[in-house]
């Protein structure tokens, strides 16, 4: 992606199943947990380069120990850095003591059967460590304490943060995840009082009475009450001090969550691959968690997948498909190749199909497995082509024949992205020189205004690098056209699910559309959408609905393509540049199984993103550049 934008966070839990002197002596190391749980993050680093934390619980630890560890970084070097804080506890260890689990799990920190890892991805805000997950609500009953990390954004923080103030809770900030974790640990305490109650009558002491609480604590339940009213993207991840262990995800399947288990384990992860990595299985034994269900496993050991909130339809984020998760998926890998591939009749269209005199490449480094797409799409219309020749032509010498087979697309490597360049100088003017130097490109292959340069691209958000620095080198090379293609459709609407994307004049798409209708003098039409807008916010939150979409129903999506790339063509580049974006339909022929196409369609899957759409264009209008939501 040329445009870096920030997104959605990652998650990883392990529970060991087994005491640590199996692993030790299976395994060679009593280390087990804590490693897996690195090799898990590690394998997940591209879903947070903001900080990353981890938390461990101890099970069955003897009153007055601690049994709850939590480290975490934000440093430039966070993984490095946090996992090297880890095992410094371990320096003054003899050989002997490594081998020793009771010893350690006595003695050490991070030594617990219960593991929950968070790379964070800040969307907006403050990037202290006070803001890096997990998060701690600490109590002197141990089933009390609850450790809670996730990869989330709620649209409708006010009103559950109002509703923890009527319950008469003085919460320390107003944010999603502490809003998230009292909430949860509001109906956490309210389990373990309706136990006591429950129990406390038989005439048990208090000792048998808190393991009879932990025994016999309805997860399933609290968090049912607890997600009653969760309105956005979410999968929350939770240990409560005890040892019960819980992963929450939405009812639209917005966010990502896959699980493995066996008789050893029992691990869940944000990407699928991470696990088949770290743990060596195959891809049909990691399950998805199922939308509006909980993965919650017991102190005992017990896992079972249970239904929170009722299912809505399901709208998994297609912004994971095209471009944030890892591409070595099998599912993505493939769907990646596809999008790239449905590219290629519009691409051919705006080339002539001049395969002899176009270059074909990509915008590194995530657009590559679309790009081998886009290749195989091109050689199979080009197949056509060449089938269409031959079979009209009655009579071909060996050089005609030669001529015809010889059509195929031209594949060079154009853009080299350069390490990343810090521009700590004063003047604007110098630090956007420096800006348009982030790509470099190879020199000496490409025909003086007579070859075409095509070059995919993920996605374009706001256009900034494509105008500031990709367009402006690549007509150094002289071409004849330029084409950039987008696997991705047009990016038209706000994400409040988790993405960097909540204010409108951020998109190169929206900007285009304000452009058109002043070009057309429509601009009332912004007037008569802003009081929509304000009069739909009014509504009950179910019955609000997108007031922005009927603007971009007065034209094209080829309309304002073309749009697109004038205001995003450099003044001083003189030949053509157009940009080609991917269409609705095609993404969802590519992503079946995934179709969250809100900040394309404007069709959000939640009352709630439908509020914020409307408030971005409200905060557009008034020249607000505050966040649309919290």
């Amino acid at each position: 992606m040329s445009d870096q934008i920030k997104h959605e966070c990652g998650l990883a839990l392990v529970r060991l199943l087994k005491p640590l002197s199996y692993y030790q002596k299976k395994y060679g190391s009593s280390l087990y947990g804590i490693q897996k749980l690195q090799l898990l993050l590690q394998k997940q680093r591209n879903r947070g380069q903001d900080g990353a934390g981890i938390a461990t619980i101890k099970l069955d630890s003897k009153p007055g120990s601690r049994y709850i560890s939590r480290k975490r970084s934000i440093t430039n070097t966070y993984l490095q850095d946090l996992f090297k804080g880890v095992y410094s506890h371990f320096d003054d260890c003899s050989a002997k003591d490594l081998k020793n689990t009771e010893w350690l799990k006595k003695n050490k920190p991070y030594t617990g059967e219960l593991l929950l890892g968070h790379l964070r991805y800040g969307t907006h805000g403050v990037n202290t460590i006070e803001t890096c997950h997990p998060f701690l609500r600490q109590n002197n009953w141990i089933n009390r304490n609850l450790v809670v990390a996730g990869n989330f954004n709620l649209t409708n923080v006010d009103e559950l943060f109002q509703e923890l103030v009527a319950l008469g809770q003085y919460p320390k900030e107003k944010s999603d995840t502490v809003t998230v974790m009292e909430k949860i640990g509001h109906f956490l305490d309210d389990e373990v009082q309706r136990l006591h109650s429950w129990f406390k009558p038989e005439g048990y002491d208090s000792e048998t009475l808190n393991l009879l609480i932990c025994e016999h604590m309805d997860v399933q339940r609290l968090l049912q009450r607890a997600a009653r009213k969760f309105d956005g993207g979410y999968v929350m991840a939770g240990m409560i001090g005890h040892g019960d262990a819980f992963v929450l995800r939405d009812p639209s399947g917005i966010r990502p969550a896959f699980y493995y288990h066996n008789d050893e384990i029992a691990v869940m992860a944000s990407e699928r691959p991470a696990i088949q990595t770290s743990f060596d299985v195959h891809f049909d034994e990691v399950k998805e968690i199922k939308r509006g269900h909980a993965l919650i496993i017991k102190k005992n050991g017990s896992l079972s997948e249970v239904l929170i909130r009722d299912q809505l339809k399901r709208t998994a984020c297609s912004f994971e498909r095209i471009y944030f998760s890892r591409g070595n998926d099998k599912d993505i890998y493939v769907e990646r190749k596809k999008l790239g591939q449905l590219l290629a009749p519009r691409v051919l269209e705006e080339v002539k199909y001049d395969i002899k005199n176009t270059i074909f490449s990509f915008i590194p480094n995530t657009a590559e497995t679309a790009f081998y797409g886009l290749i195989e799409g091109i050689e199979d219309e080009m197949n056509k082509v060449k089938k269409e020749k031959i079979l009209k032509s009655k009579k071909l010498d060996e050089k005609e024949l030669d001529e015809i087979l010889s059509l195929r697309p031209r594949i060079e490597k154009i853009a080299v992205k350069d390490a990343k360049m810090r521009t700590f100088i004063a003047s604007a003017d110098s630090r956007g020189d420096i800006i348009s130097h982030v790509y470099d490109i190879t020199y000496g292959i490409v025909k003086n205004e007579v070859d075409n340069l095509v070059l995919i691209d993920d996605s374009i958000v706001r256009g900034a690098t494509l105008r500031d620095s990709i367009i402006q080198i690549l007509s150094r090379l002289k071409p004849k056209k330029i084409v950039i293609v987008s696997s991705a459709p047009q990016i038209r609407y706000p994400d409040c699910y988790g993405i960097d994307m909540s204010r409108m004049n951020n998109f190169a798409a929206f900007n285009a559309l304000i452009k058109l209708l002043k070009d057309k003098k429509k601009t009332n039409l912004l007037d008569k959408a802003y009081k929509a807008c304000k009069r739909e916010n009014k509504k009950p939150a179910s019955e609000i609905r997108n007031k922005v979409q009927a603007l971009y129903d007065n034209f094209t999506q080829e309309e304002i393509s073309t749009k697109m790339s004038k205001m995003l063509t450099p003044k001083n580049v003189k030949c053509k540049v157009k940009i080609i974006f991917q269409s609705i339909e095609n993404l969802h022929a590519a992503c079946p199984d995934n179709h969250g196409d809100w900040y394309f369609s404007g069709n959000y899957p939640t009352p709630g993103g439908n509020r914020i759409v409307n408030q971005a264009f409200i905060n557009f209008m008034e020249k607000n550049n505050e966040r649309a939501y919290s």
